[in-house]
């Protein structure tokens, strides 16, 4: 393995800093202190929802523990958790019956 030229990491690292910084200060220091409109609140409002879905989905599809290759627990897990939160509108209830199923063909499968 090479190593990085320490000139290219630092401007990589101050790089990512700065526009880090810039995409925060456009909304915190030039929209900050004015209301948002009303159409730009009503989008907001689904960011939450969609990044538990974002973050999951890769873990679900191409788990690093099967390298890669999808998994008749995973894909049976996260089907019920989806369901379990659809049927009951109950995020716990939904994390819970979807871990207990994970683990439960986790350990009848191996």
């Amino acid at each position: 393995m090479t190593q990085i030229d320490p000139t290219t990491m630092w401007t990589v690292i101050i790089g990512l800093a700065i526009g880090s910084f810039a995409l925060r200060f456009v909304f915190i220091g030039f929209v900050g202190d004015r209301p948002m409109p009303p159409w730009l609140l009503r989008h907001l409002r689904y960011t939450a929802v969609a990044i538990l879905p974002a973050l999951i989905a890769p873990l679900v599809v191409w788990p690093s523990a099967t390298e890669g290759q999808p998994d008749a627990a995973r894909m049976a897990a996260a089907a019920v958790t989806l369901s379990v939160g659809v049927f009951t509108k109950n995020v716990l209830a939904a994390i819970f019956s979807g871990a207990a199923t994970l683990y439960g063909l986790l350990y009848l499968l191996a």
